[in-house]
């Protein structure tokens, strides 16, 4: 059966669930509380919850300030918007200053469709990276959501977290869920190319991995959830064993994952690194799926990509 449960609505069960026992958790969103599913927490801890309206600069700094007096601050906005209108209040208020803020972009990259540009969030990893002391995540299913909630809620620091605005099929279960903070999750081994995918490209990648298998092309492929910090150990080792590398990611084609993967593949042990991101213009009208199979980023475009590479 498909998967109805969105990584947003995961975040909100997963705080909520905390929430009932650890009254240092407070949730802002920025007049976007249906939008990030937290619309249930917002009912069930109005004590815990702060409405800031649509002011995402003041959403971030209040954060901070409320963080600043022990609280484990978690501000969800659009990522369209969090990452760009307080993009300053993110580098100063909760990296320079060191506060414990997640920020939570809800609708990444291309997830509010026919929007338009305005609205997608095609830059955030590569803008959010960028900020010394700034970790930057992406989920890939809801039970990984899960986890890294739950470690952000152990530790005390800044942290930005993107997912998409539709539910996604699921990559793990609730049993088998392998998780370390800031490690990668090795998902296939093989010895032709290594695919490195995260958020929501993991899944079309792993089912890529099963039709180059038919192919008889054997694709390892790793869950990079954890773009900052960058699991360098796990890339050296997915290149080592391959002849070629392919990045998937659903971001510009500057500064994200391919870029980071790329510099340190070259540094370390060269190969051939392509990466399948989405265009360096406004991406078609149409809904996610759509989008990612006219950019060739669904199973079947990463696959066809892939044996290109192999062959």
């Amino acid at each position: 059966m498909a998967n109805k449960i969105p990584n947003r609505q995961a975040i909100c069960d997963t705080l909520m669930e905390h929430a009932k026992t650890d009254k240092n958790i407070v949730v802002l969103c920025s007049d976007s509380r249906g939008s990030a599913s937290l619309t249930k927490f917002a009912e069930a801890f109005p004590e815990q919850f702060v409405e800031t309206g649509i002011a995402e600069q003041d959403l971030v700094s209040i954060a901070a300030g409320l963080a600043s007096c022990g609280k484990k601050a978690f501000a969800a906005s659009p990522a369209c918007f969090l990452t760009t209108r307080s993009y300053e209040q993110g580098k100063v208020d909760c990296a320079y200053s060191n506060t414990n803020v997640t920020l939570i972009g809800i609708s990444g990259g291309v997830s509010y469709g026919a929007l338009g540009m305005s609205h997608h969030s095609a830059q955030d990893i590569a803008a959010m990276s960028a900020i010394p002391n700034m970790r930057v995540y992406l989920p890939s299913d809801r039970f990984q959501t899960k986890c890294l909630i739950e470690a952000l809620l152990q530790d005390e620091k800044p942290a930005y977290v993107r997912v998409g605005r539709n539910p996604v099929e699921d990559v793990y279960t609730s049993e088998n869920t392998p998780f370390t903070m800031g490690k990668a999750v090795w998902l296939r081994e093989g010895s032709d190319i290594a695919i490195i995918a995260c958020g929501e490209m993991v899944r079309p990648a792993l089912d890529a991995a099963a039709l180059l298998k038919e192919q008889g092309i054997e694709a390892t492929v790793l869950d990079m959830y954890c773009v900052k910090p960058l699991d360098t150990e796990a890339i050296i080792k997915a290149a080592q064993g391959a002849k070629a590398v392919l990045t998937v990611e659903e971001h510009s084609p500057f500064g994200g994952l391919g870029s980071m993967v790329s510099q340190v593949v070259g540094a370390n042990c060269p190969r051939k690194v392509v990466n399948l991101a989405l265009p360096d213009a406004p991406v078609i009208t149409g809904t996610s799926k759509e989008v990612f199979a006219h950019y060739g980023l669904d199973a079947k475009g990463i696959s066809e990509t892939a044996a290109g590479l192999v062959k």
